[in-house]
């Protein structure tokens, strides 16, 4: 049994109201430096550079995560479902405050440009040398390694693992409902309470009671919106461009010997692919923008241009454009490249894509092809079904791969050149 908390503590939250916290571990594991670190990395990377309010960071959405977790097994005890087992409370808890505890600044630019991955990360921290690991190794012996098995999905309470990880779990129902607050748009609310009070544990899965059907497709059609409106914002992809294009630069300039002015052990472990859980945890989003305010003044041209872009918002202009035959692309290349202009820094297509919902398919989930664990809709005769095959709204958006190719560039820079390129390149710019 968990020691409880001699008073109850409370973060007032503006998504929730209100978060409570009565175990003692959870407490602890709030007050360690590696959770604390979170207050440090933002939850939606680049997207204050587009919606100013957007300031909002991965601590506050771990809570968030953990406070739905808790209310949704709060639910479950007070119902006292069979299926549930109340044994698997703490670890839940615990997977869900640090479920996102692996995040490095800007993580997912981060994670392209240097083949990291956060949910290792995570493991490692929970697994390793730290204080995070020192109060869950206080609960049981193995207990970290069950709190990282939740995180690798390889648990053996599956159930668990969906509250934290599935097509309708704590984490998407928290940063949905987050994002929109902080953003200032409304196409991510939708109906929580709704969908916690008709969510029921059955034979290992959680699973909704059919008459909540509709709330479960207003939550799907508001991750719909969300991706298309705010997460894949062309301004915003714009950015992450940039962002991407800096730590690209910089690293190909250490690689070729260049000496910086300025740079610190963490940044050079991760441009060598070294990078210890040492300096992993040293690195935030405060270092990394010191970074680039140093770098904004080092000799190599791009490096430094692309820093001042980012950190003075000079952000590159988009048309809309169709996707370029493989022999066309590579001769706009090839004329970038005789105009003095370096594509891999002044040329990028991009084109965004999400799935809404991804429908159950058993031939894929026996290839173990990457399918989050589908919704299913619980019956009045205790019958299970996937929620597309009742939902039509389920079914008109499952698999859509909507979106169109954005070419960014600097306009600036283009412009100045456009005397000198061809009718093709021009008409590749919209000039």
């Amino acid at each position: 049994m968990c020691a409880q908390l001699l008073e109850e503590k409370v973060f007032k939250d503006p998504v929730h109201n209100y978060i409570y916290v009565q175990d003692k571990v959870i407490w602890n594991l709030i007050n360690t430096k590696e959770f604390q670190r979170l207050r440090r990395i933002r939850q939606l990377g680049t997207s204050y550079l587009t919606f100013h309010g957007a300031e909002h960071s991965r601590f506050s959405h771990s809570l968030g995560v953990y406070e739905i977790t808790r209310k949704i097994i709060s639910r479950f005890e007070r119902n006292k479902y069979e299926d549930w087992p109340p044994e698997e409370r703490l670890v839940a808890l615990c997977a869900a405050l640090l479920h996102d505890v692996g995040h490095g600044p800007f993580s997912h630019s981060l994670e392209e440009v240097f083949d990291t991955d956060h949910e290792q990360w995570t493991c490692e921290i929970l697994l390793g040398d730290t204080e995070i690991n020192n109060v869950l190794q206080q609960v049981s012996e193995g207990f970290a390694q069950d709190v990282a098995s939740v995180i690798q999905k390889t648990y053996h309470q599956s159930l668990v693992v969906s509250l934290i990880s599935s097509q309708m779990d704590a984490d998407r129902m928290d940063y949905l409902l987050r994002d929109a607050y902080f953003t200032g748009v409304n196409y991510g609310n939708f109906d929580l309470e709704r969908i916690i009070r008709v969510l029921r544990p059955y034979k290992g899965k959680i699973v909704v009671k059919e008459s909540g059907m509709h709330a479960v497709e207003h939550y799907l059609m508001s991750r719909y919106q969300m991706h298309w409106q705010v997460y894949f914002h062309p301004v915003t992809r714009s950015s992450e461009i940039i962002l991407r294009q800096i730590f690209r630069r910089a690293k190909q300039l250490y690689e070729a010997g260049y000496r910086f002015k300025w740079l610190v052990p963490s940044l050079e472990q991760l441009f060598t692919n070294q990078l210890s859980l040492e300096h992993y945890l040293k690195l935030d989003e405060a270092l990394v923008q010191t970074a680039f305010s140093q770098w904004a003044d080092e000799s190599d041209n791009i490096l430094s241009d692309l820093c001042n872009r980012f950190l003075h918002r000079k952000l590159y202009k988009y048309v809309t454009v169709t996707k370029p035959e493989p022999e066309q692309y590579s001769a706009i290349i090839e004329e970038m490249h005789q105009l003095g202009l370096h594509p891999d820094y002044y040329m990028e297509l991009d084109f965004p894509f999400d799935k809404p919902y991804d429908v159950y398919e058993p031939d894929r989930h026996e290839a173990k092809l990457t399918v989050k664990t589908p919704i299913l809709l619980l019956d009045e005769h205790e019958q299970i079904c996937e929620i597309s095959q009742k939902s039509d709204i389920v079914r008109s958006i499952s698999g859509l791969r909507q979106g169109q190719y954005h070419l960014y560039f600097p306009l600036e820079i283009i412009k100045k050149e456009e005397r000198r390129m061809s009718p093709r390149l021009k008409q590749w710019f919209k000039l």
